[in-house]
């Protein structure tokens, strides 16, 4: 009789376990599901407001907030032209957008290297120098054309020599001077979009053809109103 018992007993048993093992389950799924929704809620948002413009025919640099122009300031692009294959040293055309940023703080004049302060500090048009300075926006292409720009190291960043600024000096990346660029990485966030263009900026900026007026050309850059 005894053996009975146990033999009834024994499915009982073992559906309570399988019960528990499913409720064990489901609760570990409802776990990772919360935890997974909280670190997507605790991510840095998706900068969709600015978008930055750069046409390397005027050698400009255009920022727009939800699409209305905000300011003007010259840059720097490729000595060796356009394109994108590695070790051209050329700037790259097309969609694009921030990666990553660097130098959160650093004042004006940091100096970097493999995007790692160095401790050093350049001056403006200091002689025979020519490092990444200030501030590091680092691309990362949206289209073929470009699909290179991330791992070819293709960077927005402060120069020190500033007064090349306005003329294709570079090797692929964008330079800036250094209040331009702080100015820059302050405003913008990761995700937002970067356009680089071969044509005038009033081809591909709205308010500039529509006629909008400029404001001031002092080392802050050209503000629109």
């Amino acid at each position: 009789m005894m053996r009975a018992i146990a033999n009834q007993r024994a499915p009982r048993a073992v559906g309570a376990l399988a019960l528990g093992t499913r409720q064990c389950g489901l609760f570990q799924f409802a776990a990772l599901a919360l935890l997974s929704f909280l670190l997507a809620s605790c991510a840095t948002p998706k900068d969709v407001q600015h978008h930055v413009i750069i046409s390397v025919k005027e050698q400009k640099l255009a920022l727009l907030e939800r699409e209305k122009l905000v300011a003007i300031y010259p840059v720097s692009t490729s000595k060796y032209g356009l394109g994108d294959w590695r070790g051209s040293f050329r700037t790259p055309l097309g969609e694009m957008e921030i990666a990553q940023k660097v130098g959160d703080g650093m004042p004006p004049g940091t100096v970097f290297k493999d995007r790692r302060r160095t401790g050093e500090v350049v001056g403006p048009n200091a002689p025979g120098r020519d490092p990444i300075v200030s501030r590091i926006i680092w691309l990362r292409g949206r289209e073929p054309q470009n699909a290179n720009a991330f791992g070819r190291d293709i960077y927005i960043h402060g120069t020190p020599e500033e007064r090349n600024l306005g003329l294709p000096v570079s090797y692929g990346c964008v330079r800036m001077s250094s209040n331009d660029v702080i100015t820059l990485y302050e405003m913008v966030g990761l995700g937002a979009q970067v356009t680089i263009v071969d044509a005038p900026l009033d081809k591909v900026v709205p308010d500039l053809a529509d006629g909008t007026q400029i404001a001031s050309t002092g080392r802050r850059g050209i503000m629109g109103r």
